[in-house]
């Protein structure tokens, strides 16, 4: 194993600045698939649940989005909430039955929320209420990005170093170039946040400024263009 004294923060900065393999790129159809930017994980003044990281990240989530409605391609929106039991948890929430535990976010409460910064279209967007780490384990997402001929996933939330890896490393099982705009996911702590962008960007995404992935949806013809 290589030894470093630099920071996980460090590792990712030297990373970006001299990437050591070729980047997975963008494609030509892309979907915004928003992991759990719930009120549990985003309102750290409410909630010891909540991640941090970028201040700006909901107006640069809110950014994406619009762009996406523009273009009539797919914007998806996952939380997690469970039954009253707990029993659709399963063994990710055994550990503990506290106030704050995974298990006991329960629908319509304010826990299960999506964040009231978010811009989101109940009509046209898709909600998708998850029970595991990756958005894409038993829902319906890849039907969807099926349907909509998708060939790249950009992914956003937290945490970086859970439901966001995981989402992302199953996109990319299903064959999709994937992108993580860097301000756009967040993490309780820098190191497992830095940790996880330097894994994924080495192995399973692209993993850019956000104005580059705003630059790119820029790019994606208009309907009827």
């Amino acid at each position: 194993m290589e030894q470093s004294s630099l920071t996980a923060r460090q590792l990712f900065e030297q990373l970006m600045a001299t990437p050591g393999r070729a980047r997975y790129g963008f494609g030509q159809r892309p979907a915004l698939v928003n992991v759990d930017l719930q009120n549990a994980y985003t309102r750290p003044e409410e909630f010891v649940t909540a991640y941090e990281d970028d201040p700006r990240q909901t107006e640069y989530v809110n950014d994406l989005a619009d762009l996406m409605r523009a273009r009539a391609l797919p914007v998806v929106w996952t939380y997690v909430a469970y039954m009253e039991s707990g029993e659709d948890c399963g063994v990710f929430g055994m550990r503990h039955d506290t106030p704050d535990a995974l298990r006991n976010i329960k629908p319509g409460s304010r826990r299960a929320e999506l964040d009231g910064r978010l811009r989101v279209d109940p009509i046209r967007d898709v909600i998708i209420n998850k029970r595991m780490a990756s958005a894409f384990h038993e829902t319906h997402l890849q039907s969807l990005l099926v349907w909509h001929r998708c060939d790249t996933v950009i992914v956003t939330g937290g945490s970086t170093s859970g439901c966001v890896r995981a989402t992302v490393v199953d996109s990319l099982s299903h064959g999709y170039r994937t992108v993580v705009p860097v301000e756009c996911v967040a993490d309780r702590h820098e190191s497992p946040h830095f940790a996880n962008l330097c894994d994924m960007e080495v192995k399973y995404a692209s993993v850019r400024p956000v104005a580059e992935v705003i630059a790119y949806l820029n790019a994606v013809p208009l309907p009827g263009c």
